[in-house]
Order: structure tokens, then C-alpha cells, then sequence
């Protein structure tokens, strides 16, 4: 076997906490460019006119790779990097760390776990995480968002400048703007997400087709990815309008889906779905198997400082 043994002793709580918050980060150092040309792409047209659409900056994942390398620089693929971080840091922890808590508590204990608890504790931790870290997911996709200008043009020059400007210039609420619309797609993303990896690795295992170790763990987190993606897309494209739309540009969540359905068609919510599924795919496959092992090694030590005692 491949990388650490699962233990006899189960996680605890906390490791689950850290390892999640751990392995989150590292699969963002991985995947944020992939995430930075998703929403360069997502919010693409939003201030076009429909006769201009033909006339795209970005066109394709990697298309929108190469052009903002050329334009901005090889930097401008993790602008926002630090805010990811610190957003994956407290968000991943929370919604991934406390999943199996969470689905604990409302099961009581019982050994037989139904879709329906499963789908309620991602619903729980989703929404946990985002009253927790919105703030750090707003700066992110605004230091995304934003070409690499220099001067009076640029948006924000640092994330601490980013979160005083914010709060300065549209209130604490500015901070937490568009944390209805990103509860539901975390709602869904968790459930998607946590639930069809929790499913897929519970299929697998029972059926005897893979044991507890890397290709079980890398096979549920590549459909875990395809999944989420397709279901949550539209609602990660306006979530990511809405946040960095300028104050009054839309009057809420709905005004900004009805304004693209509108001027953009049913096709505007998928926009920048390839980068999602290549960013998600990769992220949940970096993610995943890296918060296994890091579950397994942070035990080990755990257990052996404990023996030693």
C-alpha cells in the first residue's frame, strides 16, 4: 500500500479539523490558477451588450491562461493566492472537518447513516463556513477578478488594503456580500461534494472492488469533482457576479441572474465550466487524498506521543 495505513484508533475531531483545513490549501496551491481563469471567465460580459459577446477577451480555459500571462504576467494566475488561503484555512475546516461530527450528531451514533443525514450535514457545515469566512471569499474573487493594473486603475494592492477598503467603502456588509447566494452553492457543493465522495468510498469499499488506499480515494474524488461541478455551476457563476459587481450594479442575488439570463442567455450559467470541472477535479483529487493522509499521519503521531507518555 501507498502512504500511511489507516489507524485502528479513529480520527478525533480535531485532527479531522486540522488535516482539513491543511490539505484544503494545498490543493489550492495546486489548482488556484485553474480557479483564477474560471472567474475571469464567469464574469466575462457581464458589462457587454449582447451584439458585442462575439468579442471575447477569453476563450477557453487555457486560452484565458495564456492571454493574462501574456497581458498581466505569469503572477496574475494567483492573484488573490493569500485570501484563498486564508479562506481555505478557515472554510475547508469548518465544512470539511466537521462533516463527519455533523453527521454523527444528527444519526445519534448509529452505524447506519442515510442519504438524507449525509445530506444534511453538508448542508450545516456549507452554511457554518460561509457565515465564517465570507469576508475572505469576497477578496479572493475581487484580487481575481481585477486585470493587473498599476495607479488609480488598481482595485486593491494588498488583501489587508482589500479588507479595510471594503469595509471603508461599502460598509461591514460589503464584506459579506452575496452570502445568500454562496450558502446555497456551498449548500450544494457540500452536499454534492462531501456526499457522492462519502457514497462512491462506502461503494467501493463495501463491494470489495478497492480497499481503504489511494485508488479508492483518488476513483470517489474525480466523481465527486464531475458531479458538483455540473450541479453547482450556475449558481458558482452568479455567486461570483455578485461579488464583484460595483455597489448598486445589482439590486440582489436574483436581479443579477435574471440581468444574465437576459442579456446572456441560459448558457451564461455555465460559463467557465471546463476550468470548473479541471479546478474541482484536481482540487477534490489533491484534496481528498491529501486530507486522508494527513488524517492517518497526524493520528500516527498523535498515538506515539501518547505511548511515549
Amino acid at each position: 500500500m501507498v502512504g500511511f495505513k489507516p489507524t485502528d484508533v479513529p480520527p478525533t475531531a480535531t485532527v479531522k479539523f486540522i488535516g482539513a483545513g491543511t490539505a484544503a490549501c494545498i490543493a489550492d496551491l495546486f489548482t488556484f490558477p485553474l480557479d483564477t481563469a474560471k472567474v475571469r471567465l464567469q464574469i466575462q460580459g457581464e458589462s457587454k451588450s449582447a451584439a458585442d459577446m462575439t468579442n471575447l477577451k477569453y476563450r477557453g480555459v487555457f486560452g484565458t491562461m495564456a492571454t493574462m500571462v501574456k497581458n498581466e504576467g505569469p503572477r496574475s494566475l494567483y492573484s488573490g493566492l493569500v485570501a484563498g488561503l486564508q479562506r481555505q484555512m478557515s472554510f475547508a475546516s469548518v465544512r470539511i472537518g466537521l462533516y463527519d461530527s455533523v453527521k454523527q450528531f444528527y444519526t445519534k451514533g448509529s452505524e447506519h447513516v442515510s442519504i438524507g443525514s449525509r445530506l444534511l450535514a453538508g448542508s450545516t457545515t456549507g452554511a457554518m463556513a460561509v457565515a465564517f469566512a465570507q469576508p475572505t471569499d469576497v477578496v479572493k474573487v475581487r484580487f481575481q477578478a481585477q486585470a493587473n493594473l498599476s495607479g488609480p486603475n488598481r482595485r486593491y494592492n494588498g488583501t489587508i488594503e482589500a479588507y479595510k477598503t471594503i469595509a471603508k467603502e461599502e460598509g461591514l456588509r460589503g464584506l459579506w456580500k452575496g452570502t445568500l447566494p454562496n450558502i446555497a452553492r456551498n449548500a450544494i457543493v457540500n452536499c454534492t461534494e462531501l456526499v457522492t465522495y462519502d457514497l462512491i468510498k462506502d461503494l467501493l469499499l463495501k463491494n470489495g472492488l478497492l480497499t481503504d488506499n489511494l485508488p479508492c480515494h483518488f476513483s470517489s474524488a474525480i466523481g465527486a469533482g464531475f458531479c458538483t461541478t455540473v450541479i453547482a455551476s450556475p449558481v458558482d457563476v452568479v455567486k461570483t457576479r455578485y461579488m464583484n459587481s460595483a455597489p448598486g450594479r445589482y439590486n440582489s442575488a436574483l436581479n443579477c441572474a435574471v440581468t444574465m439570463f437576459t442579456k446572456e442567455g441560459g448558457t451564461a450559467f455555465y460559463k467557465g465550466f471546463m476550468p470548473s470541472f479541471l479546478r474541482l477535479g484536481s482540487w477534490n483529487i489533491v484534496m481528498f487524498i491529501t486530507y486522508e493522509q494527513l488524517k492517518r499521519a497526524l493520528m500516527v503521531v498523535k498515538l506515539s506521543r501518547e505511548s511515549s507518555l
